[in-house]
């Protein structure tokens, strides 16, 4: 193992920013895991996009000293906290830029430190601390890194003794928690601490980050099992004690109606009174709440003795558990009634509104919306609930192909997988080569040469710095795909000189259309203006533009 002695400001930088891209790589197989009756929200999405906030402002952060990142880190993800599992993780971050807030640099002892002050804070956060959840993942992770600091002064030591420790706690959790060990699961919250512990001693050793425990058929299948016999449905609305979800944001010491100075423990003891599940958070400048209640106007009026409310929220969760159980029943009751409709199904994987009435309107019957990659289990399910005879699956992404063809292999229909990479492709396979007429066989094949007719171009913004085939790359350039490989990219996020070199780069003589979809963080107008460009590069060149909503891609290109 290599010696590394000391944590700079670029390890640091790499260590956060790894952990919210592994987070997000992972946040629907953690969601999978969220399975109690009420969830607050998805667990892997919430802390996805907790830790994302976090990292932004890492990266904007300009003091590089490891206490003002660490410091910008908590910050950030205290601000982007969502869902119960992101605010604790924005709490370990809060305690651990605590510990660490004088240091130039991190040696072994002081990410101990930190990471000892990180379990702390979290345990500190909540009122009723529980057991079998993340805060026993952060203990134990943290109580091991201590204890390796007593003997070493490599840091990488340190974070590999922190993610095994983290490891064995996970396993365990489903003993101390019955709930989990009754529907078979790990906690979700702690899953996530896992993974960025792991993506910690991922980037300080080079080792390459796996997540093998968390991809598993039959766990997934499990869960899926339990959504569909609806356990929401289960629970009795009258037997939610406090039904009001109950959030606000207090912006401290400021306002018309602030007469009293901030102390954690008074403002903590009262609202521990006025109900359960309450986390209450706090920085110099902001506190934000969270509890369940029969009172929410209570805790808002408690809110604005220390200050102005930012933000407010209530919902009434014994409603919440109504509608839920009625719209689970409708559904069972829809797919029990549903006629066979279609001999042969085609089934099509994408994310935004506008893509997916794309594919409707192509010829696919049914859609899975893929803003969070789909399990084997939603595929299984979307092919069941055609009620075909035989299928065909688009998957649009190379990283839905293996779960694609595990549900293959869960079904007893024939069904052909096409190897569509993009979501271009699944739109060309569907428009050039499919025939409803036709055999499954004949279809596969067909659809799968019609693939050669189409090039592929995105638009998105680089999340990270890197250097791909000889292209400096830094975080904030746009960035222009061509068929799965990146070939341009454009300083301070460019997206229009982005679009147009790519274009240049996509187009020959022998193209004869070129389709824009612009998603989400694009308009009409700048595809129209695009298009112009086209018609200046080529005036014979006929242009289709249409409207996606897809994210994170303000652009999809397809050339034939």
């Amino acid at each position: 193992m290599e010696v590394v002695t000391e944590i700079t400001n670029v390890e640091f930088g790499k260590m956060i920013n790894a952990a919210a891209n592994t987070l997000q790589d992972n946040a629907e197989k953690i969601n999978k895991l969220n399975v109690f009756p009420v969830p607050d929200g998805d667990t892997g999405t919430n802390m996805t996009l907790s830790m994302a906030s976090g990292a932004e402002y890492e990266r904007d952060e300009t003091d590089l000293r490891l206490g003002s990142l660490a410091k910008a880190t908590s910050k950030g993800l205290l601000m982007g906290a969502r869902g119960n599992s992101g605010v604790i993780l924005s709490q370990i971050f809060r305690g651990f830029a605590n510990a660490v807030k004088d240091e130039e640099v991190l040696t072994a002892r002081t990410f101990a430190n930190g990471l000892m002050g990180g379990a702390e804070t979290a345990y500190k956060a909540v009122m009723k601390p529980t057991e079998g959840t993340i805060l026993t993942v952060i203990r134990e992770a943290a109580s091991a890194a201590n204890n390796a600091a007593k003997q070493s002064d490599n840091v990488v030591e340190i974070a590999k003794a922190a993610y095994d420790a983290s490891e064995k706690a996970l396993a365990s959790t489903p003993d101390l928690l019955p709930v989990l060990k009754e529907v078979g699961v790990v906690d979700s919250g702690g899953q996530g601490l896992v993974i960025v512990l792991e993506a910690f001693y991922a980037v300080l050793s080079g080792q390459e980050i796996k997540h093998n425990a968390v991809d598993n058929a039959g766990l997934e299948a499990m869960i899926q099992d339990l959504h569909n016999t609806g356990v929401q449905g289960e629970l009795n609305p009258d037997s939610i004690k406090y039904g009001y979800c109950t959030e606000m944001m207090v912006d401290l010491a400021v306002g018309t109606t602030y007469d009293t100075e901030f102390d954690y423990d008074q403002f903590y003891d009262y609202l521990a009174n006025l109900g359960d599940s309450s986390l209450v958070i706090n920085d110099e400048e902001v506190v934000k709440v969270h509890i369940h209640t029969e009172h929410p106007g209570k805790v808002f009026e408690w809110g604005l003795k220390y200050g102005s409310l930012r933000k407010t929220k209530v919902d009434n969760m014994r409603y919440q558990q109504v509608e839920a159980s009625m719209a689970a029943q409708k559904a069972k009751d829809e797919q029990k009634n549903e006629p066979l409709q279609v001999e042969l199904a085609v089934i099509g994987i994408a994310a935004g509104d506008g893509v997916q009435d794309l594919f409707k309107t192509s010829g696919a019957n049914i859609i899975i919306d893929s803003t969070q990659a789909p399990s084997t289990s939603d595929i299984v399910s979307a092919i069941k609930d055609s009620g075909a005879k035989q299928a065909i699956v688009l998957p649009n992404d190379s990283n839905i192909f293996m779960a694609a063809d595990q549900a293959k292999s869960m079904l007893d229909i024939p069904v052909e997988i096409i190897k569509t990479r993009t979501v271009q492709q699944g739109l060309t396979a569907l428009l050039v080569g499919f025939n409803p007429d036709a055999s499954l066989v004949d279809n596969a094949k067909n659809m799968t040469l019609a693939l050669a007719d189409v090039k592929s171009g995105s638009v998105t913004t680089s999340v990270r710095d890197t250097t791909i085939g000889g292209l400096e790359i830094h975080v904030g350039d746009a960035i222009g795909l061509l068929d799965g490989d990146i070939v341009v990219a454009e300083p301070a996020g460019d997206i229009k000189a982005a679009a147009q070199k790519l274009l240049e780069k996509m187009l020959d003589e022998d193209d004869e259309i070129v389709t824009l979809i612009y998603g989400a963080d694009s308009t009409k107008s700048d595809a129209e203006e695009l298009a112009s460009y086209i018609e200046e590069l080529d005036s014979e060149m006929e242009v289709e533009i249409h409207s996606g909503n897809q994210p994170l891609y303000p652009i999809y290109l397809a050339v034939e």
